[in-house]
């Protein structure tokens, strides 16, 4: 099978192979990325199955069917790389793939709620693993002269993920039952593995202690963060659970903030974001993947409610946004050294935030053209920021840490993700619901189009599908200002840094 996967502690490895087999590597580590990446996109299209099958899940369960793969993969993905660091990655990435393929297994066969959750949790957990150190066996692969272009594509990457799992979960879908995703994702888990396990090579580990204590708090104020966002439209903003979770992830996040300043090997040391660029780059990176996975949610109910797609139409629907990836990925590096890092972040965020506005007007009399008009627009965004923001975070730390810089990285892409989810979705729900005519909302208010149909009956489809639009236009809407504003903010404040300099210089 290649390399051992045993790794010795202490020193590098000092005998790599004379000819790294590069290109095959790159290959497997994309692949990799596209499949925890695509995970997160592939899911979103099961949401009308689930909200119709036999588990009969609300509207906050949808969204946590969702986001608590997500959400495990965002706060354990920096111990995963720091795994990596410590245990060897390639060890720590082939345990992921193989944990990825049981979680998704467990998700296949779940006969209720409860296994389904438990199932995507596991798999989040494999997805952790993975994903930074993919980037990490990269980095210390390929030479240094090569490493930008390889970050580069492996940010790309971490883009197309999302479409590919579109695309590739809207044609395993078509046959008709959401078990069938999750079915799929097992065997290319175990080949990408054994792939791996041929071709990666064995990296150097490095002596620095886990942070268990610091991963458990990150885990439970994230968890709490969400509840509060996901829980509100059902249960109300001012109800006990709600700002019970509100309320305990600001004491998590204070708690994790002072455990993190104390231990002597941090899990994130919440001093590295003094440095302006580091933290304007993770900032930049959770506002992408807000926006983008956002759009991802929306458009699978929309595609296939609003615009009367069926599954693997809707998974080809989102093919424009490629468009500029593909294309333009490779002069990202001249226009950026043209017109200067921050003016890119800046023509990133406009037309990713733009292209969320443009959306939003796209109700169900708009042709799909226009809509694609739109998601080409975004596309473009998205291709300017990926490798811009990942090389600014890569740069920020020292090679022994890789797989926390690559950690890091992913943290900001998957809660970025979640927040996107999880904000989108309870826009969603409340302005579906009060888009509903009384009639309708009398009928155990329903807060999904499921249980809508299921209350009203298919005569009064159409005034559910009217509602619906409306509530996926107020989310997008809503999204797009958000991404717009941090954009704003982000171009702002290296103006305001360069202000304060010759002020101090004067004084």
């Amino acid at each position: 099978m290649g390399n051992n996967v045993l790794e010795p502690a202490g020193a590098p490895v000092t005998a790599p192979p004379p000819e790294p087999r590069q290109g095959p590597l790159l290959a497997a580590m994309c692949a990799c990325v596209a499949l925890v990446v695509g995970m997160v996109a592939a899911v979103n299209l099961t949401v009308p199955m689930l909200a119709a099958s036999t588990l009969h899940p609300g509207a906050s369960a949808l969204v946590w069917i969702v986001d608590s793969y997500v959400v495990v993969f965002a706060c354990l993905v920096i111990p995963g790389g720091a795994a990596g660091d410590r245990f060897g990655r390639k060890g720590v990435l082939l345990a992921g793939l193989l944990l990825f393929a049981a979680g998704a297994l467990l998700s296949a066969a779940a006969p209720g709620l409860p296994v389904l959750l438990t199932g995507r949790a596991v798999t989040g957990v494999g997805a952790a693993a993975v994903l930074p150190n993919t980037l990490a066996v990269l980095l210390h692969a390929v030479p240094p002269e090569r490493r930008a272009a390889a970050i580069a594509t492996w940010a790309s990457m971490t883009g197309l993920g999302g479409v590919a799992g579109n695309v590739g979960g809207g044609a395993v879908l078509s046959g008709g039952s959401w078990r069938w995703l999750f079915a799929a994702a097992v065997p290319l888990a175990l080949l990408l593995a054994a792939l791996t396990a041929r071709v990666a090579p064995v990296s150097a580990r490095h002596d620095r202690r886990l942070d268990p204590l610091g991963a458990l708090l990150l885990v439970a104020a994230s968890v709490a963060l969400l509840v509060g966002i996901v829980q509100g439209p059902e249960s109300g903003w001012g109800s006990p659970v709600v700002l019970g979770g509100f309320t305990g992830a600001a004491a998590l996040f204070t708690a994790w903030t002072l455990v993190e300043l104390r231990v002597r090997h941090p899990l994130l040391d919440p001093r590295l974001f003094l440095l302006p660029r580091l933290r304007g780059a993770c900032l930049g990176m959770t506002a992408v993947f807000f926006g983008m996975f956002g759009l991802f949610y929306v458009n699978a109910s929309f595609l296939q409610y609003g615009k009367g797609f069926g599954v693997l139409r809707t998974g080809l629907g989102i093919v424009p946004l490629t468009v500029p990836i593909v294309l333009g990925a490779r002069h990202v590096g001249k226009l950026a050294h043209r017109i200067g890092l921050d003016a890119t972040v800046a023509l990133a965020f406009a037309l990713v935030g733009g292209g969320m506005l443009g959306l939003s007007t796209s109700g169900t009399g708009t042709p799909y053209a226009a809509y694609a008009g739109w998601l080409v627009v975004i596309g473009a965004g998205v291709t300017l920021a990926l490798p811009t923001l990942s090389g600014a975070i890569a740069g920020s730390l020292p090679p022994a840490q890789a797989g926390v810089g690559a950690g890091l990285q992913s943290t900001t892409r998957e809660f970025g993700s979640a927040l996107g989810v999880a904000v989108i979705g309870t826009v969603l729900t409340a302005r579906f619901h009060d888009a509903l005519p009384p009639d309708i909302r009398a009928h155990g208010e329903p807060h999904t189009v499921a249980q809508a149909l299921a209350a009203a009956g298919p005569a009064r489809r159409h005034d559910i599908v009217t509602a619906f639009v409306t509530g996926a236009d107020a989310g997008l809407r809503y999204v797009g200002a958000a991404v717009l504003l941090l954009g704003a903010l982000l171009a702002a404040l290296p103006l305001l840094r360069a202000r304060r300099r010759p002020a101090r210089a004067d004084g």
